[in-house]
């Protein structure tokens, strides 16, 4: 299903950040400005690895740190400026913020079962509506898809923001975002291509992305 306009054909990498500390304890971190932690650093340095070899044209980051600090080296190894885009950050998460599941069933937990029932329709308490991030995220790939920024494109982002886009792009209900794509990596992703009629179609999903692999 398009989302911009036709033109050529054009590789879009969607990656997670690395690690942070909430996420290393299975923790809920939205708009928190959280840093990588010793590992996400290290997931950074493979992704910039792989970057190297892989011939990108642009880099493109959410403008909150993890994702920032995460396309660092890609940047260093490619010599490509990464601008930031507000439209990449991840979900604003509410009252659920800094939370595991299991501390939201004790504290809301009609508002959890809910959101589980259906994530897409019931956002986390205070959170951000999903199809609101839904529209700024299809904003900012058409955007970054229209080739002016090449046909090779690494895009830093968050998991549930990408999870509801990529399921978007591709056709699936977004509401099964938790569902058709339980699990996103950190620092890899989504390897999307947009056809010259603007329809996308997945490459890869979580592939590793460091020296020596897959570079499409």
């Amino acid at each position: 299903m398009p989302h911009d306009r036709p033109g050529l054909p054009v590789t879009v990498f969607l990656v997670r950040h690395g690690e942070t500390p909430m996420h290393a304890e299975n923790r809920y971190v939205g708009r928190t400005d959280a840093p990588l932690t010793d590992l996400g650093h290290e997931q950074a340095v493979e992704l910039g690895e792989w970057a190297a070899q892989a011939k990108l044209t642009a880099i493109v980051s959410s403008t909150l740190r993890r994702a920032r600090d995460t396309a660092e080296p890609a940047v260093r190894k490619t010599g490509l400026r990464a601008p930031v885009d507000e439209r990449l950050v991840e979900l604003d998460f509410g009252t659920a913020e800094g939370l595991t599941a299991a501390e939201m069933r004790e504290r809301f937990p009609h508002e959890r079962a809910a959101f589980e029932a259906d994530p897409y329709a019931n956002p986390l308490p205070g959170g951000e509506s999903p199809s609101a991030a839904l529209a700024r995220g299809r904003a900012a790939l058409a955007d970054i898809s229209n080739g002016e920024s090449g046909d090779r494109v690494l895009v830093v982002a968050h998991g549930t923001f990408l999870r509801i886009v990529v399921c978007d792009l591709l056709g699936i209900p977004p509401r099964a975002f938790r569902t058709a794509l339980p699990v996103i990596r950190n620092a890899t992703g989504a390897v999307l291509r947009r056809d010259h009629a603007g329809r996308w179609g997945l490459m890869a999903w979580n592939p590793p992305l460091g020296a020596g692999t897959e570079t499409w």
